[in-house]
């Protein structure tokens, strides 16, 4: 990339936040107000039960153990991280924080995540959708077609759901020079694709917000622990509407475990190594019609009939997720990747249908 050119500079976070956010004072918590609780003290500020049971306390409002951990293994500020009860915490601060209800919008593309488009309407933001292009990927032109004077967020799914591909990098680019608004890229499935994520890029494109998780390749979807890097004024920003104590003790410590293992390179190349084998099996059953390629820890394949098959595959023990109902996804089916063992049991339960 082109890092001369790369900033967009009539770009300005203030003239896109919502003006009761930006002037509010946000809540102090006790730990706020005193944040060395984990010295040696006696803590009679906050109205805990003081008999300890390991839970007794509340948690780190700011997660700073956690965001230490993640600035060091991402290169970025600790002020660049905003941590939240999943990633659709985090999605959902942006709304309130830059989306004035029944008069902004945001522009999605499906077929996409579908939090974004329930978000939208749980704010009162109009939601517009610009589909993909056939080989799906963001149709540029289309975007900034529907682009209004209060759009204020495009999200852009990369690598996509329920697709599997990754954006094209010129596209993405297009967009952050040539948008003024914020552009989130979410990136859940990062970790198991061929692209590098776009974090390096972050303090050269000041519209840039860009969304990760603990879900997918950590195994952590049970914790609940979403991560969002942007400049820190946006981060700022969103801090001051976060609830005080959105990360429970037990995500924060289990997810610091987490990093700190060498268990996630082994286990992310093992489910790679399984995802390419399953594309060629998938190839040779008679009922899929096309195996799109992934750059994710799932599969979306086109079925003679996709209602048909799910419920043949539900018979025989199988979950997997219908996407007929998604644009350009009519007769989909999207399988995530399994153990070696789960994933003979669908090829053979395939090819017997």
């Amino acid at each position: 990339m082109n890092k001369n050119t790369a900033i967009n500079s009539s770009f300005s976070i203030q003239s896109l936040v919502r003006n009761n956010i930006f002037n509010m004072q946000s809540y102090s918590s006790a730990r706020d107000e005193f944040k060395e609780f984990e010295t040696n003290m006696v803590f009679l500020d906050a109205n805990e039960n003081p008999f300890s049971n390991g839970y007794n306390r509340y948690p780190d409002p700011q997660q700073k153990l956690l965001k230490t951990i993640l600035a060091q293994q991402k290169k970025v500020s600790i002020n660049q991280i905003l941590l939240g009860n999943g990633s659709d915490e985090v999605l959902d601060l942006l709304f309130r924080a830059f989306c004035e209800p029944n008069q902004d919008n945001v522009i999605t593309l499906p077929p996409t995540y579908g939090m974004y488009g329930v978000l939208a309407d749980l704010n009162a933001i109009e939601n517009r959708r610009v589909l993909l292009t056939t080989d799906f990927e963001p149709n540029v032109e289309e975007i900034l077609k529907n682009v209004s004077k209060n759009t204020k967020i495009i999200f852009l799914c990369s690598p996509n759901n329920p697709t599997g591909n990754s954006f094209s990098d010129e596209r993405i680019l297009y967009l952050l020079r040539n948008f003024n608004g914020l552009v989130v890229l979410d990136e859940a499935y990062i970790d198991f694709s061929s692209k590098a994520s776009w974090l390096s890029e972050l303090n050269d494109f000041p519209n840039l917000v860009i969304t990760q998780t603990l879900s997918k390749a950590y195994g952590l979807a049970g914790l609940r622990v979403g991560i969002l890097y942007a400049l820190e004024e946006i981060v700022e920003i969103l801090n001051k509407i976060k609830p005080p104590y959105n990360l429970n003790t037990s995500s924060q410590e289990i997810a610091m475990k987490k990093l700190t293992q060498n268990t996630l390179v082994a286990q992310i190349k093992k489910i790679i190594s399984e995802r390419e084998s399953l594309l060629k099996s998938l190839q040779e059953v008679n009922c899929i019609e096309q195996v799109f390629a992934s750059d994710t820890n799932f599969i979306l394949i086109r079925v003679d009939d996709a209602n048909l098959r799910y419920n043949q595959l539900i018979q025989a023990g199988i979950v997997v997720r219908n996407r007929s109902n998604q644009p350009l996804c009519e007769n989909c089916l999207r399988i995530t990747i399994g153990t070696k063992e789960e994933n003979v049991q669908l090829i053979t339960t395939l090819k017997s249908l």
